[in-house]
Protein backbone atom coordinates (compact mmCIF):
# COMPACT_ATOMS: atom_id res chain seq x y z
CA UNK A 1 0.00 0.00 0.00
CA UNK A 2 1.44 3.18 -1.28
CA UNK A 3 1.26 6.17 1.67
CA UNK A 4 -0.08 9.43 0.75
CA UNK A 5 3.22 11.23 2.47
CA UNK A 6 5.15 12.72 -0.33
CA UNK A 7 8.83 10.79 -0.51
CA UNK A 8 11.36 12.67 0.54
CA UNK A 9 14.49 12.77 -1.54
CA UNK A 10 17.91 10.71 -0.93
CA UNK A 11 19.58 13.75 -0.35
CA UNK A 12 17.62 15.63 1.81
CA UNK A 13 17.23 11.98 3.95
CA UNK A 14 21.03 11.46 3.67
CA UNK A 15 21.44 14.80 5.64
CA UNK A 16 19.21 14.10 8.36
CA UNK A 17 20.40 11.12 8.89
CA UNK A 18 24.03 12.74 9.39
CA UNK A 19 22.70 15.77 11.31
CA UNK A 20 22.69 18.20 8.89
CA UNK A 21 20.13 21.26 7.98
CA UNK A 22 18.67 20.40 4.81
CA UNK A 23 19.49 23.97 2.66
CA UNK A 24 16.59 26.87 2.59
CA UNK A 25 15.27 28.22 -0.32
CA UNK A 26 16.10 31.35 -1.64
CA UNK A 27 12.19 32.75 -0.49
CA UNK A 28 12.96 30.92 3.30
CA UNK A 29 16.05 33.08 3.36
CA UNK A 30 14.62 36.09 2.20
CA UNK A 31 11.81 35.96 4.16
CA UNK A 32 13.92 35.45 7.13
CA UNK A 33 15.79 37.90 6.65
CA UNK A 34 12.60 40.65 6.44
CA UNK A 35 11.72 38.72 9.27
CA UNK A 36 14.99 40.33 11.00
CA UNK A 37 15.05 43.69 9.55
CA UNK A 38 10.83 44.24 10.94
CA UNK A 39 12.67 43.16 14.93
CA UNK A 40 15.69 45.55 14.60
CA UNK A 41 13.08 48.73 13.81
CA UNK A 42 10.96 47.65 17.00
CA UNK A 43 13.64 48.94 19.25
CA UNK A 44 15.26 51.41 17.18
CA UNK A 45 11.55 53.11 16.88
CA UNK A 46 11.17 52.56 20.85
CA UNK A 47 14.22 54.62 21.42
CA UNK A 48 13.18 57.50 18.66
CA UNK A 49 9.88 57.73 20.40
CA UNK A 50 11.78 58.64 23.88
CA UNK A 51 13.80 61.30 22.13
CA UNK A 52 10.69 63.06 20.65
CA UNK A 53 9.27 62.96 24.00
CA UNK A 54 11.82 64.45 25.77
CA UNK A 55 12.92 67.01 23.43
CA UNK A 56 8.26 67.82 23.32
CA UNK A 57 9.04 68.25 27.18
CA UNK A 58 11.15 71.59 26.95
CA UNK A 59 8.78 73.10 24.78
CA UNK A 60 6.05 72.38 26.55
CA UNK A 61 7.84 73.46 30.06
CA UNK A 62 8.72 76.63 27.66
CA UNK A 63 4.98 77.19 27.47
CA UNK A 64 4.83 76.66 31.05
CA UNK A 65 2.66 73.41 30.69
CA UNK A 66 4.90 71.78 33.02
CA UNK A 67 2.74 69.00 33.87
CA UNK A 68 2.42 68.02 30.17
CA UNK A 69 6.31 68.34 29.89
CA UNK A 70 7.64 66.23 33.27
CA UNK A 71 4.97 63.23 32.29
CA UNK A 72 6.66 63.56 28.68
CA UNK A 73 9.71 62.89 30.96
CA UNK A 74 8.66 60.19 32.66
CA UNK A 75 7.40 58.38 29.25
CA UNK A 76 10.70 58.68 28.22
CA UNK A 77 12.62 56.96 31.17
CA UNK A 78 10.01 54.18 30.80
CA UNK A 79 10.52 53.88 27.42
CA UNK A 80 14.34 53.82 27.67
CA UNK A 81 13.60 51.06 30.22
CA UNK A 82 11.89 48.56 27.82
CA UNK A 83 13.73 49.28 24.36
CA UNK A 84 16.90 47.56 25.38
CA UNK A 85 14.61 44.34 26.87
CA UNK A 86 12.39 44.20 23.61
CA UNK A 87 15.53 43.98 21.50
CA UNK A 88 16.98 41.28 23.74
CA UNK A 89 13.48 40.10 23.51
CA UNK A 90 13.52 40.03 20.18
CA UNK A 91 16.97 39.00 19.67
CA UNK A 92 17.64 42.25 17.68
CA UNK A 93 20.75 43.58 19.26
CA UNK A 94 22.77 45.63 17.56
CA UNK A 95 25.53 47.88 17.72
CA UNK A 96 23.84 50.62 16.02
CA UNK A 97 21.13 50.03 18.27
CA UNK A 98 23.29 50.57 21.33
CA UNK A 99 24.70 53.76 19.85
CA UNK A 100 21.07 55.28 19.48
CA UNK A 101 20.54 54.35 23.10
CA UNK A 102 23.36 56.23 24.39
CA UNK A 103 22.66 59.16 22.52
CA UNK A 104 19.00 59.32 23.30
CA UNK A 105 19.96 59.22 27.27
CA UNK A 106 22.15 61.89 26.79
CA UNK A 107 19.45 63.78 25.90
CA UNK A 108 16.76 62.87 27.29
CA UNK A 109 17.91 62.69 30.82
CA UNK A 110 21.07 65.22 30.25
CA UNK A 111 19.75 67.94 28.30
CA UNK A 112 16.53 67.95 28.72
CA UNK A 113 16.24 68.06 32.56
CA UNK A 114 18.89 70.95 32.97
CA UNK A 115 16.64 72.92 30.28
CA UNK A 116 13.58 72.14 31.94
CA UNK A 117 14.92 73.51 35.47
CA UNK A 118 16.52 76.38 33.78
CA UNK A 119 13.76 77.74 31.78
CA UNK A 120 11.53 77.13 35.08
CA UNK A 121 13.23 78.32 37.63
CA UNK A 122 16.18 80.28 37.06
CA UNK A 123 15.60 81.91 33.49
CA UNK A 124 17.80 84.76 32.79
CA UNK A 125 20.11 83.85 35.60
CA UNK A 126 23.71 83.40 34.19
CA UNK A 127 24.49 81.33 37.47
CA UNK A 128 21.83 78.75 36.99
CA UNK A 129 23.06 78.14 33.52
CA UNK A 130 26.40 77.29 34.49
CA UNK A 131 24.77 74.65 36.62
CA UNK A 132 22.66 73.55 33.82
CA UNK A 133 25.48 72.88 32.26
CA UNK A 134 27.80 71.41 34.76
CA UNK A 135 24.48 69.20 35.42
CA UNK A 136 24.46 68.13 31.63
CA UNK A 137 28.36 67.64 31.16
CA UNK A 138 28.19 65.19 33.96
CA UNK A 139 25.53 62.87 32.52
CA UNK A 140 27.33 62.59 29.53
CA UNK A 141 30.44 61.71 31.18
CA UNK A 142 28.27 58.87 33.20
CA UNK A 143 27.31 57.50 30.06
CA UNK A 144 30.81 57.14 28.69
CA UNK A 145 31.38 55.48 31.38
CA UNK A 146 28.43 53.09 31.58
CA UNK A 147 29.10 52.15 28.04
CA UNK A 148 33.28 51.20 29.09
CA UNK A 149 32.09 49.29 31.80
CA UNK A 150 29.53 47.34 29.81
CA UNK A 151 32.59 46.43 27.23
CA UNK A 152 34.56 44.80 30.01
CA UNK A 153 34.03 41.36 29.48
CA UNK A 154 36.73 40.23 32.48
CA UNK A 155 34.10 42.06 35.31
CA UNK A 156 33.12 39.81 38.48
CA UNK A 157 29.72 38.46 38.06
CA UNK A 158 28.24 40.43 41.02
CA UNK A 159 28.53 43.48 39.42
CA UNK A 160 25.47 42.97 37.21
CA UNK A 161 23.25 43.25 40.19
CA UNK A 162 24.61 47.24 40.66
CA UNK A 163 25.06 50.49 39.01
CA UNK A 164 28.53 52.36 39.29
CA UNK A 165 26.81 55.90 40.46
CA UNK A 166 23.27 56.41 39.87
CA UNK A 167 21.61 55.80 36.27
CA UNK A 168 21.38 58.58 34.22
CA UNK A 169 16.99 58.24 34.22
CA UNK A 170 17.03 58.58 38.25
CA UNK A 171 19.44 61.36 37.91
CA UNK A 172 17.00 63.05 35.45
CA UNK A 173 13.96 62.26 37.96
CA UNK A 174 16.22 63.37 40.62
CA UNK A 175 17.17 66.66 38.90
CA UNK A 176 13.71 67.66 38.66
CA UNK A 177 12.55 67.52 42.36
CA UNK A 178 12.70 71.34 43.01
CA UNK A 179 10.10 71.46 40.42
CA UNK A 180 8.02 68.66 41.77
CA UNK A 181 8.10 70.88 45.23
CA UNK A 182 7.31 73.93 43.85
CA UNK A 183 4.11 72.43 42.02
CA UNK A 184 3.49 70.87 45.10
CA UNK A 185 3.67 73.47 47.91
CA UNK A 186 3.88 76.42 45.86
CA UNK A 187 7.02 79.07 45.48
CA UNK A 188 9.64 79.13 48.62
CA UNK A 189 12.93 78.99 49.46
CA UNK A 190 13.22 75.65 48.00
CA UNK A 191 12.86 77.17 44.44
CA UNK A 192 15.35 79.89 45.08
CA UNK A 193 18.70 79.89 43.11
CA UNK A 194 21.06 78.83 45.23
CA UNK A 195 19.00 75.94 46.79
CA UNK A 196 17.91 74.66 43.25
CA UNK A 197 21.38 75.25 41.74
CA UNK A 198 22.78 73.10 44.61
CA UNK A 199 20.65 70.37 43.81
CA UNK A 200 21.32 70.33 40.33
CA UNK A 201 25.12 69.84 41.58
CA UNK A 202 23.94 66.99 43.54
CA UNK A 203 22.18 65.32 41.17
CA UNK A 204 24.99 65.79 39.07
CA UNK A 205 27.30 64.13 41.60
CA UNK A 206 25.46 61.03 42.19
CA UNK A 207 25.39 60.37 38.56
CA UNK A 208 29.31 60.53 38.27
CA UNK A 209 29.92 58.99 41.43
CA UNK A 210 31.20 55.32 42.14
CA UNK A 211 28.49 55.13 44.65
CA UNK A 212 27.04 51.51 43.93
CA UNK A 213 23.14 51.61 43.65
CA UNK A 214 21.06 48.24 42.71
CA UNK A 215 19.87 47.64 39.43
CA UNK A 216 16.71 45.88 38.80
CA UNK A 217 18.15 42.88 37.71
CA UNK A 218 18.46 42.64 41.53
CA UNK A 219 14.87 42.60 41.91
CA UNK A 220 13.67 40.06 39.92
CA UNK A 221 14.46 37.49 42.42
CA UNK A 222 11.69 38.23 44.59
CA UNK A 223 10.00 35.58 46.94
CA UNK A 224 6.32 34.44 46.71
CA UNK A 225 5.50 36.20 50.57
CA UNK A 226 6.49 39.50 49.51
CA UNK A 227 4.41 39.80 46.48
CA UNK A 228 1.36 40.83 48.27
CA UNK A 229 2.88 43.63 50.54
CA UNK A 230 4.09 44.56 46.97
CA UNK A 231 0.75 44.48 44.70
CA UNK A 232 -0.30 46.76 47.71
CA UNK A 233 2.59 49.02 47.16
CA UNK A 234 1.39 49.45 43.51
CA UNK A 235 -1.81 49.89 44.45
CA UNK A 236 -0.96 52.83 46.36
CA UNK A 237 1.36 54.34 44.36
CA UNK A 238 -1.34 53.63 41.66
CA UNK A 239 -3.65 55.96 43.90
CA UNK A 240 -0.93 58.49 44.12
CA UNK A 241 -0.55 58.86 40.94
CA UNK A 242 -4.19 59.67 40.36
CA UNK A 243 -4.85 61.77 43.20
CA UNK A 244 -1.05 63.70 44.13
CA UNK A 245 1.69 62.59 41.37
CA UNK A 246 4.01 64.99 42.34
CA UNK A 247 3.62 63.52 46.05
CA UNK A 248 4.20 60.03 44.77
CA UNK A 249 7.34 61.58 42.96
CA UNK A 250 9.19 62.73 45.83
CA UNK A 251 8.23 59.94 47.97
CA UNK A 252 10.06 58.15 45.06
CA UNK A 253 12.98 60.08 45.11
CA UNK A 254 13.16 59.71 48.92
CA UNK A 255 13.09 56.03 48.84
CA UNK A 256 15.41 55.88 45.94
CA UNK A 257 17.93 57.83 47.68
CA UNK A 258 17.47 56.39 51.30
CA UNK A 259 18.28 52.62 49.12
CA UNK A 260 21.91 53.65 48.64
CA UNK A 261 23.46 53.04 51.49
CA UNK A 262 22.24 49.50 51.73
CA UNK A 263 23.08 49.01 48.53
CA UNK A 264 26.32 50.32 49.20
CA UNK A 265 26.95 47.46 52.28
CA UNK A 266 25.35 43.83 49.79
CA UNK A 267 27.48 44.92 47.14
CA UNK A 268 30.43 45.48 49.76
CA UNK A 269 29.45 42.43 51.47
CA UNK A 270 29.02 40.42 48.11
CA UNK A 271 32.62 41.81 46.64
CA UNK A 272 34.16 40.65 49.67
CA UNK A 273 32.03 36.78 49.23
CA UNK A 274 31.87 36.38 45.57
CA UNK A 275 31.03 32.50 46.04
CA UNK A 276 27.63 34.24 47.43
CA UNK A 277 26.44 35.74 44.47
CA UNK A 278 24.47 33.04 42.97
CA UNK A 279 22.34 32.89 46.08
CA UNK A 280 19.24 34.07 46.66
CA UNK A 281 19.07 37.43 48.86
CA UNK A 282 17.43 36.18 51.75
CA UNK A 283 20.32 33.61 52.20
CA UNK A 284 22.68 36.06 51.77
CA UNK A 285 20.87 38.21 54.99
CA UNK A 286 20.70 35.18 56.85
CA UNK A 287 24.62 34.25 56.46
CA UNK A 288 25.59 37.79 56.98
CA UNK A 289 23.78 37.62 60.38
CA UNK A 290 25.13 34.69 61.22
CA UNK A 291 28.56 36.22 60.56
CA UNK A 292 27.67 39.53 62.60
CA UNK A 293 26.91 36.75 65.82
CA UNK A 294 30.18 35.06 65.25
CA UNK A 295 32.04 38.00 64.98
CA UNK A 296 33.07 38.80 68.80
CA UNK A 297 33.07 42.36 69.52
CA UNK A 298 35.57 44.61 70.16
CA UNK A 299 36.61 45.46 73.15
CA UNK A 300 38.44 48.41 74.60
CA UNK A 301 41.62 47.38 75.58
CA UNK A 302 42.02 50.07 78.55
CA UNK A 303 39.31 50.28 81.11
CA UNK A 304 37.84 53.53 81.52
CA UNK A 305 39.30 54.53 84.44
CA UNK A 306 42.76 54.05 83.10
CA UNK A 307 41.30 56.05 79.78
CA UNK A 308 40.67 58.74 82.26
CA UNK A 309 43.72 59.04 83.83
CA UNK A 310 45.65 59.05 80.50
CA UNK A 311 43.36 61.87 79.26
CA UNK A 312 44.20 63.96 82.24
CA UNK A 313 47.86 62.67 82.05
CA UNK A 314 47.59 61.56 85.68
CA UNK A 315 49.90 58.38 86.78
CA UNK A 316 49.61 56.61 89.75
CA UNK A 317 53.02 56.41 92.51
CA UNK A 318 54.55 53.22 92.22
Amino acid sequence: MISGRPRQPARVARRRLAGIRPRRSAAERDGRTNLQSGLIVIPSALTILAICAGLSAVRFAGDDKIDLALALVVGAALLDGIDGRVARLMGATTKIGAEIDSLADAINFGVVPALIVYVHLMPGEDVGWLLALVYCCAIVLRLARFNTINDDENAPGYTKDFFVGVPAPAAAIIALLPIAVAQQFGDGWWTSVGVVGAWLIFSAFLAVSRIPTSSLKATSRISRAAIAPIMVVIAGAAALLVTYPYVLMEIAIIVYLAHIPFAWRNRRWVAARPDQWDRHPRERRADRKELGRATPKRRSRLPVRRKSQARLGLRRPT
